[in-house]
């Protein structure tokens, strides 16, 4: 019998590789055992693509086989660290990476501001399905109106983004800092509502705004690729640019070069 993550996409296991995206702020050691422990799980469940890990968490994008996926994820949520780690699931033909990578980094999403700890507490969040309804009305559920912040590179957002989101077209995430303060009286009297391709920029952006002060700040949980499974991308347009050989993703998570 099938079960768990492969039970999920058993009608895809004959034509289509499982993709997942995921990270977790959390504090880790051992990085250097980590990363072995890692790159033989996941190169035994003969998985492709990018795991970063840091002080301050991990982030990962992978792809292979259900029964590939389901194996690794398994494991990696038997160390309790991980336990609750939240994934994004899509499908293409092909696997869209050449190789297995595990990495060490200073930060698994380099901001550049050592002050953000996401792994201390997280910005308040808002599902993708109450995001669907505040933007069908314009306004939260305080009355309050609803602005729609990319914290995506410009070349990013050119792939496509939520309708009338602010864009301050930074090249890099390291510039989102500048950028708040520039722009932060564009925000005023508004619930903003930060957002990104999986989550993890969105949710250090999320941090830093409610600690330069500025209210009603949520970060959009799970990001874009969470917002177009569970809502088939209501209030977006164009596709998600991801960082791999698919390109981008449609809302209903196809991809451009599958």
């Amino acid at each position: 019998m099938i079960t768990g993550f492969a039970a999920r996409f058993y009608c895809f296991a004959m034509t289509s590789v499982v993709n997942i995206a995921a990270y977790k702020f959390v504090s880790l050691d051992a990085l250097p055992e980590l990363r072995e422990r890692l790159l033989a799980e996941a190169g035994a469940a003969g998985l492709k693509g990018t795991i970063l890990l840091a002080g301050e968490g991990i982030n990962l994008f992978l792809a292979g086989a259900a029964g590939g996926i389901e194996t690794f994820l398994l494991g990696l949520r038997a160390d309790a660290r991980f336990a609750d780690l939240e994934v994004k699931f899509s499908h293409s033909n092909d696997v869209p990476f050449r190789k297995l990578l595990v990495k060490i980094k200073r930060e698994i999403i380099r901001m550049n501001h050592p002050a953000i700890r996401p792994a201390a507490g997280r910005a308040p969040g808002v599902d993708a399905h109450t995001l669907a309804r505040w933007l069908d009305a314009g306004v939260d559920d305080d009355g309050r109106p609803v602005v729609m912040l990319d914290t995506r590179n410009a070349f990013e957002v050119d792939e496509g983004t939520f309708k009338n989101a602010i864009d301050w077209r930074i090249d890099r995430f390291t510039q989102f800092p500048a950028a708040v303060e520039a722009n932060r009286a564009q925000l005023a009297g508004k619930t903003v509502v930060s957002f990104c391709t999986g989550g993890i920029r969105c949710e250090k952006a999320a941090i830093f705004m409610n600690e330069a002060g500025i209210e009603n700040v949520y970060q959009l949980d799970g990001g874009i690729l969470k917002y177009f499974e569970e809502t088939g991308g209501s209030g977006y347009e164009g596709k998600c640019f991801v960082f791999d050989e698919r390109v981008s993703l449609d809302p209903a998570l196809a991809p451009s070069h599958a």
